[in-house]
């Protein structure tokens, strides 16, 4: 077994992180551990984040897809707006290349959808729009 040898370290599959719990908390980790309902509190811990991410997938997951930048031509509809208004959304376009919000919204509609605007390239709106999204054009 002399000729194997370590071509490289393993690269860590988690993040160690450090939170602050109150007594009584920690004493009721203790207690399910004790119990047998998990190996060790870190256990415990990792259970309960995994079940509040389960929880929230959908919402991480739509968050997800808004907030990731797209390259290239990104048009934006009066259409395209009312569905997200309909669904009880925000939009945060994040584009790297040209962002086109139509001639056919409204600043209304725009103000109600539109959450951030950050363009890395160009933004074509009408002078409207602009002003009356100003203070969330990055």
């Amino acid at each position: 077994m002399s000729n194997v040898r370590q071509l490289r370290d393993k690269a860590p599959d988690s993040e160690k992180i450090t939170i602050n719990l109150g007594y009584v908390d920690l004493g009721r980790i203790d207690l399910l551990v004790q119990e047998g309902f998990y190996s060790n509190r870190s256990d415990f811990i990792r259970t309960a984040i995994r079940n509040q991410l389960g929880s929230h997938e959908v919402a991480v997951s739509q968050s997800i897809e808004r907030h990731t930048m797209e390259l290239g031509l990104r048009d934006y509809t009066a259409a395209d707006l009312e569905v997200v208004r309909n669904a009880g959304e925000v939009l945060h376009v994040r584009v790297v290349g040209l962002a086109r919000i139509a001639s056919d919204v409204t600043p209304e509609l725009a103000l109600a959808t539109i959450g951030s605007i950050t363009v890395l390239g160009a933004l074509q709106a009408s002078a409207e729009i602009k002003k009356a999204l100003a203070d969330r054009i990055q």
